[in-house]
Parts: C-alpha cells; structure tokens; sequence
C-alpha cells in the first residue's frame, strides 16, 4: 500500500474510530480534553508506524490499545504524584492496597454506554450553541478542526477557541461523565437532538456562501442520529429526527441542477430522490409512531416530510394533511417560522388568497424582521395571485436579506420572471 494510500485508510479508521475511543477513555481519565489528546496520541503513533508496518488487521482495536497503554502511563503518573503529595502530611499505611486499577477491563467494558455519555457531555446546555456544534462535531464526528471551519464558513482559529473553551468549561463545571436520568433526561436529550438538527440543517441549506448545500454535514448528522438511535432505541423522538433527516436527505441529489443552481420542491425530479433513505426514513417514523402514540416535533416535521416522500407527483401531495400537521406542529412547538410553514401549507392545500392572509399576519414578528423567507413566500403566493408587480418587489427584497449565493441568483431570477409576465 502506497504512503497516500495508508494515510487515507488512517483517516477512514480515524472518522469511524475516534468517538468510541474518545469515549472509552473519559470514562477512564474524567476529562474529555485529556482524553482527546490521549486519542490523537495514538493516532499520531498510527501515522508513524502504519506507513512503514501496514494497516492492522484491526485498526480499531490497534488504536484502542495503544491509547490504553497511555492512558495507563498517565494515571501511574498521577497516582504517584497523589501518592507523594499525601506522604507530605502523614506517613502511609504500609499494609495499604497499592493494585492499580484495571484500565484494560475498564476500557472493554459496553462501549454503547460510553458513547452515550459522551454525547451527552458534547452537547450539554452548559456550552453555548456555537460551542455544542464544534465539540459534537470534533469528538463524535471525527471532523478536524479546519474541516469544521469549512464546513461553517468561519475561520479555524475560531473553531479551535469555541472548542478549547468548551472543553475548559466542562472541566470548570466538573460535568459527570454519565448518563442523566429523570427530568434532566429530557432536557439533556433535548440539546442532543437540537445540536445534530442544526448540523444537518447548514448541510442541507447552507445559510450562507456559494452552495446551495453541504452534503457532507448532512451526512455527518445523519451517522450521529443513526448511532443515538441505536443507544436510546426507546426514545421516539430520536426516531422522530432520524426519520426527518433521512428522508430530507433523500432529496439531495435532485435539489441542484446539473450547474450546481437550487430546484425547488414542486420542481424536482422525483426519480431522482433516493429511494433507500426514503425507506429508512419511513421505517424510522414507523417506529417512532409505535413506541409513543402523540408524536414530537421531529416526529411530527417527519411526518409531514413523509407526505412529500409518498407523493408520486407534486399534484399527489396530500396538502390537507401536511396543513394538519403543522396544526398539531404549531400547538406543540409553536413559532414564527412553524407559522410561516403552516401559511405555506394552508395556501397549497385551500389557496393561495388563505395563505396570504396568514402570512401578512406575520409581518410585524421581530424574530423574522430579517428572515429571507418570509419575502420570499410573500412574493410566490403575490405571484400565484396575479400581483406580479408586488411580488417581484418582495422576491427582490428576500435577495437582499439572503447571505447564500445560489439562493440570491435564485429569487432574482423569480423576481425577472415576475416581470416577464406582467
């Protein structure tokens, strides 16, 4: 195997390995930080030897151990240190236990569980939001720094503070590696789901740069709500967000055309949606449906994704229904933006003068005062109405407020259009 060969295996074996080694060495150690350098420590040995050696036959379990063995120089090293500072103030019982613990069969143990504590760490409310995101994204994702960076448009050097600061944060706060149980539970959970939402929502729809998406962050989300799902198999609400992603994500390779420009919803080819994950996202929602009887948010959002993904034709698309939905959406979860959808799916299902109405309603919500999307669904009900001359102006201003570039060349081109006609 050539050297560029090696190292891409490396960097394969690292993205799947990372977070159950990561994992398995807090529950060790007690502090995420160290146990990322302990991580990177063994997969700085694999970059050194593996050229020269071979890829193992089990890379994993190559790097697990190599970390172990770290990881156990560096608790003799601290419990020698322990050791002398207590032998300063009073002499040790020389019958006194001087075993060592086993980190070998403590780093065996359920490695689920482990990863379940660490997400929990990674996306505890003690962090900010930003924060969350970059540290979710470094030690469950296996993303470096820089690809983090890339993939939100800002530079490295601030994903690297929000992450060493997170970090400190925990440690300041003395976060225990565990599992929550009771009501914090639910919050905790909560934050979990929210942190891989966000993530695949910018690889989805970029809010701002030059893609119109970033496939690859919504991948990423998708491998951390897959692996959650199968740590928590009896929360729905997981099985709620994965059902949401996957069939979202079905529609990735018909939301651009060949030149990289969005297609909107009632405008794709529906052959091209990926049938596999429209499936997978289905099968994810039944699921979800039989372990609660009232759907959550991301079940219920799921549930309205399903509508589309049913629908063999825009014609087909089972409007009433998706306007229900959002009904119940709105109720459980309400907001401005859940509104601003609902507007959308009464104008589909009972015309567009309805929709209309309830969009003008929200014209004075501060929270949407520069939220691109409310122009923009404006301007296509004005269309479908005949107001072409208003709704060019209201496409015109969503491209003010939209930092994407294919979405601004996409409402100019609408507004030309409105033009065009009138």
């Amino acid at each position: 195997m050539t050297a560029s060969a090696t190292h891409r295996a490396i960097d394969a074996v690292w993205r799947i390995e990372s977070a159950r080694l990561i994992a398995g060495l807090t529950r060790i150690v007690r502090d995420v930080g160290t146990a990322e350098e302990l991580a990177h420590d063994a997969l700085v040995a694999a970059l050194e030897r593996w050229p020269q050696s071979g890829v193992p036959d089990n890379p994993g379990a190559w790097l697990m151990a190599t970390a172990k063995h770290r990881a156990i120089d560096v608790m003799r090293r601290k419990s020698m240190l322990d050791r002398k500072h207590e032998e300063l103030g009073r002499a040790i019982d020389a019958r006194r236990a001087t075993a060592e613990p086993d980190l070998d069969a403590a780093l065996d143990d359920d490695i689920g569980d482990d990863l379940l504590r660490l997400v929990f760490i990674a996306c505890h409310p003690v962090l900010s939001t930003d924060a969350r995101v970059a540290l979710t994204l470094r030690l469950l994702g296996g993303l470096t720094t820089e690809e983090i960076a890339r993939a939100f448009l800002v530079p490295a050097s601030t994903v690297a503070q929000r992450i060493v600061r997170a970090k400190r944060t925990l440690s300041e706060a003395r976060v225990p590696f565990e599992v929550p149980h009771g009501p914090d539970r639910a919050v905790r959970l909560a934050s979990v789901l929210e942190v891989i939402y966000l993530v695949f929502n910018e690889g989805y729809s970029a809010t701002a740069g030059d893609d119109w998406m970033r496939p690859a962050l919504c991948e990423d989300a998708l491998r951390l709500g897959r692996i959650l799902a199968e740590l928590v198999p009896q929360e729905p609400e997981v099985h709620g967000l994965v059902a949401l992603m996957e069939i979202q994500a079905s529609r990735t390779g018909a939301r651009v055309n060949a030149s990289g420009e969005p297609v909107l919803l009632l405008e794709q080819d529906r052959g091209r949606w990926n049938h596999v994950l429209i499936r997978r996202g289905l099968a994810a929602l039944e699921r979800a449906e039989q372990l609660d009887g009232a759907l959550g948010p991301y079940a219920l959002q799921a549930a309205i994704a399903a509508c589309h993904a049913r629908a063999g034709t825009p014609e087909a698309t089972d409007w009433a229904r998706i306007a229900a939905l959002y009904d119940a959406l709105a109720q459980l979860a309400p907001s401005p933006i859940v509104e601003l959808n609902r507007a959308v799916a009464i104008a589909m299902a009972f015309g567009p003068a309805e929709g209309l109405a309830l969009v003008d309603g929200l014209a004075t919500e501060p929270s949407l005062a520069g939220y691109h999307l409310l122009p923009a669904v404006r301007a296509d009900l004005l269309a479908k109405l005949g107001r072409l001359k208003e709704a060019e102006t209201e496409f015109r201003r969503a491209a003010e407020l939209t930092q994407n570039g294919r979405e601004r060349v996409l409402l100019l081109t609408r507004a030309a259009a409105c033009v065009g006609r009138s």
